[in-house]
């Protein structure tokens, strides 16, 4: 049995595709955006239609933007020989809310995975390997330290290590299991002091 009218009971129906978010919640957010002014209203779905249309990955590391090229890769003080491979563009950012990192990255957009068909191929791994023709010194694994990650990290090296180009993982401290987006910076610093040779 509907309670509500059509459009709210369409609004909370659309709002539940979005993850994490069951009824209750979605219920909620309809009423708060039903209750919000028209004009916030306006400016929240022009937001939502602008960013999916404009947004596309950076053509250099594959992180998303809004631009050719995002602005780590444009700038011109960052350490282009030094590339710190991430799983996903939100690990991106954990490291830069650190302060600390100077060079550029690379988002793979996943990681090998056979249970799920997940491979090589099907994650950004050969426009790594693209990368690394040009004038690359270090390239920092930073995937997870899930079994997935652990691997991608594995295979990573495999192939780089043979370009003669410095393969380094990040040090523990990042919590087995643990999505870079929840670590602290403290503790994602030390994982980047201390990161090894592979």
């Amino acid at each position: 049995m509907d309670y509500y009218s059509k459009s709210v009971n369409k609004l909370i129906q659309e709002l539940t595709r979005l993850p994490g978010l069951g009824t209750k919640t979605a219920q909620r957010l309809a009423f708060h955006i039903i209750n919000m002014p028209k004009e916030h209203v306006e400016s929240l779905a022009s937001a939502m239609v602008t960013a999916r249309r404009e947004v596309r990955y950076c053509k250099e590391c594959f992180t998303i933007t809004d631009q050719e090229l995002c602005p780590i890769c444009s700038n011109g003080n960052r350490l282009h020989n030094q590339i710190m491979v991430v799983e996903e563009p939100k690990d991106l950012v954990a490291y830069e809310r650190t302060g600390q990192y100077k060079g550029v990255y690379h988002v793979l957009h996943g990681v090998v995975n056979p249970q799920l068909g997940i491979t090589p191929a099907d994650i950004k791994m050969k426009e790594l390997i693209k990368r690394l023709e040009g004038d690359v010194d270090e390239v920092i694994i930073a995937t997870g330290s899930t079994t997935e990650g652990e691997a991608t990290a594995m295979i990573l090296s495999k192939f780089i290590k043979p370009t003669g180009i410095k393969v380094t993982r990040i040090a523990s401290g990042v919590p087995v299991g643990g999505d870079l987006e929840y670590v602290d910076e403290i503790t994602l610093m030390r994982a980047y002091d201390g990161r090894i040779e592979l």
